[in-house]
């Protein structure tokens, strides 16, 4: 099962001056979008914020807008090419295994981090507050199941649920190879639209700072805007601090975890698959990034694709696996849904015994799939799952809701990091990473 490289990339490309460097003008965006946010509170200067708000938004929506093409055509393309359909078969087979084993660890490495650090210990908790987030109905397995299955593709488009859209383009492609020379126009046609996608996911990409740069001042402007402390309200700079300072147990907890998820899980994986860690690291850097700045996993999807598939993942494995990790691999919202709970019991001051809270993590194993396009879908399953176990679901996500995005920047970091390993894992368990010279340029193994 060797996949080595070769020694030589088969284009090599001329080396980008520092200065022209995506991450160094992310990161530029970033600092930017602290300091103005800092200095811009939402309530005092709302058309600064609406800017930023736009800024942000305006970039999310050029991604969600080219993700569909890009999949279905990048999936179909892959599938009719490689016309092996045990092959495909098997890969899912063994996607799943592993999206199944790793999001499991995650809920227990929440649960010990959340038993260990009490963050919810001392966090004011409103009993009368509603957060204005629907709690989740309870999904059966046969549920879960059925959303597997496109019923509606512009629906599932619209409300960029991934999963029934990859499922589709599956079919599609091996519907493809089924017919044979019949099929070489739709074959023509779909490989015209997975380079042209190529091209114009490359122009959105170049937006990135600018996405960046929205998303950050924005979140900071909103905390900025003003809160209330001992009978006063503080503006600015001081108001950021003390939202951060009130909830640092929380958000210091939610970030050791994920640390630990990170050292403890995904390093060991990268090294029994015999992935050196540093070197996939900066491949998908500014994936990475980009997620923890927009805390948007799909605005991180496309260049995650495209990283992953230039260290050595064959496209139609990326392709495939990456999408669906966005519904079954999210590894830093499953952590991050077991603390959550827990800290919303202990602010309440109800302790749940250990055989309740492995049964909280049985429920989490079940309601955390396939609800991808459903907004704040964590929170959702927070609520919903929290108030059948007797906790005050609504008031506990009021209370988290202060410092969400905060939050929301390091899992979905870890959501982002978590599906690009998946898709080199499970190509190196198909045998078949760094098998094409053209898209393993970048593989050290």
């Amino acid at each position: 099962m060797s996949s080595t490289a070769p020694a030589e990339p088969i284009h090599p490309v001329a080396k980008k001056p520092w200065y022209r460097s995506g991450t160094l003008w992310i990161v530029v965006g970033l600092v930017l979008g602290v300091v103005l946010g800092g200095f811009y509170p939402q309530d005092q200067h709302p058309i600064a914020y609406e800017i930023f708000r736009f800024c942000s938004r305006a970039f999310i929506a050029l991604i969600k807008g080219l993700i569909v093409p890009l999949l279905v055509s990048t999936i179909i393309v892959g599938i009719a090419q490689t016309g092996d359909l045990k092959a495909v078969g098997r890969m899912g087979a063994k996607a799943l295994i592993y999206f199944e084993v790793v999001t499991t660890i995650a809920l227990f490495v929440g649960l010990f981090v959340a038993n260990w650090l009490r963050p919810g210990d001392g966090l004011p908790i409103d009993f009368s507050a509603t957060s204005g987030v629907a709690p989740a109905a309870a999904q059966s397995g046969w549920d879960l199941a059925l959303h597997l299955f496109p019923s509606n593709l512009a629906k599932h488009w619209v409300e960029a649920d991934l999963l029934p859209i990859v499922v589709f383009a599956v079919l599609f492609g091996i519907s493809l190879t089924r017919v044979g020379e019949r099929g070489a126009p739709v074959m023509a046609f779909s490989e015209s639209v997975a380079q042209v996608m190529f091209k114009y996911t490359d122009l959105v990409m170049r937006l990135t700072p600018i996405g960046v740069f929205g998303a950050m001042a924005y979140n900071v402007s909103h905390m900025a805007a003003g809160h209330e402390v001992d009978g006063h309200v503080v503006h600015g700079w001081p108001a950021v601090f003390y939202l951060l300072g009130r909830y640092a147990r929380l958000v210091g907890s939610l970030y050791l975890a994920l640390i630990l998820f990170f050292t403890l899980v995904l390093v060991p994986v990268m090294l029994i698959v015999r992935i050196r860690v540093l070197p996939f690291l900066r491949q998908i850097r500014e994936p990475a990034l980009t997620a923890f700045t927009t805390a948007s996993s799909e605005a991180a999807l496309p260049r995650l694709l495209e990283d992953v598939i230039a260290f050595g993942v064959p496209r139609r494995v990326a392709s495939f696996v990456i999408p669906a990790g966005y519904s079954f691999n999210l590894d830093g919202s499953t952590l991050y849904l077991v603390l959550a709970s827990l800290t919303i019991a202990q602010a309440a001051h109800i302790e749940l015994t250990i055989s309740q809270q492995l049964l909280m993590v049985l429920a989490f194993m079940l309601t955390s799939k396939g609800v991808a396009g459903v907004p704040r879908a964590t929170l959702v399953i927070i609520a919903g799952t929290a108030a059948s176990f007797g906790l005050p679901g609504e008031a506990g996500v009021a209370m988290l809701l202060a410092v969400d995005e905060v939050m929301d920047m390091a899992r979905t970091t870890i959501n982002v990091i978590g599906n690009g390993l998946a898709s080199v894992v499970i190509a190196r368990w198909e045998g078949v990473l760094g098998t094409n010279p053209e898209e393993s340029a970048k593989l050290d193994v």
